[in-house]
């Protein structure tokens, strides 16, 4: 059966929707000027020219602008990341890697203060609800994606591996039933590892941990994620 067109919005409609996008670019900017836990409804709403209880209609509470900057910031992460592993050939494992993890860093590097408010320091009185559960999963997915794709491709194991102690395993079990993948326990720890290393290069460039350190970060990166990608059996990229 063919889908039902949606309805065309009412004129309400698209005035909420423009006022709510007008409340989030001025939250956005005060992120950068004040950080997360600096954000303000009464602030912003003064920036708008609006009283308090205007806004509160939008957003109840400064936890409820939060969850909305966080969800609109895993999604636009997730979506270039998705967008660049697209393009690339679905049997070019390593390639399709490289794409994910350049996709991601160059969106951070763009939006830094939004990559903060994912990754960087917990925000102080801000509880995260099941809201951002699926936009932040998509990055992780398209990582178990590829180890699945490249573990079904091997026929033997890969090396001998150190056990996996019984509580972590459960964690893993745990994951593994969420994520509906086949991956075994060390190669889903590997998934882990690779994820983190993508977050933690980033944020290590961004927050100015490298600062002194590094000067091509570019290529620096480009260096750790080639030997990430080789760790989970991606072989090299192009081939």
């Amino acid at each position: 059966m063919a889908d039902t067109p949606s309805a065309p919005r009412t004129a309400r409609q698209r005035v909420r929707a423009e006022l709510t996008a007008e409340i989030t670019d001025v939250a956005r900017a005060h992120l950068a000027e004040r950080g997360a836990d600096g954000l303000s409804l009464r602030a912003v709403a003064r920036d708008l020219g609006m009283v308090s209880s205007a806004l509160y209609r939008y957003f109840p509470s400064r936890d409820h602008l939060l969850t909305a900057l966080i969800v609109e910031a895993y999604d636009a992460v997730g979506g270039a990341a998705e967008s660049a592993v697209a393009e690339v050939d679905a049997t070019d494992l390593a390639g399709r890697w490289m794409a994910l993890a350049t996709a991601t860093r160059r969106w951070a590097v763009a939006h830094p203060h939004e990559w903060a408010l994912i990754f960087g320091s917990p925000i102080p009185g801000y509880r995260a609800p099941e809201d951002t559960i699926d936009p932040a999963a998509r990055i992780p997915l398209l990582l178990i994606g590829l180890g699945q794709q490249a573990a079904d491709r091997r026929r033997r194991p890969r090396r001998a591996e150190v056990p996996v102690p019984p509580s972590v395993s459960a964690d893993l079990e745990r994951l593994r039933e969420a994520t509906g993948t086949t991956l075994d326990d060390h190669e889903l720890a590997r998934g882990i590892a690779a994820w983190t290393a993508l977050v933690g290069t980033i944020s290590f460039e961004l927050f100015g941990h490298l600062t002194n350190v590094i000067v091509d970060h570019e290529a620096f990166f480009a260096l750790q994620m080639e030997a990430v990608g080789r760790d989970l059996g991606l072989g090299v990229s192009g081939t």
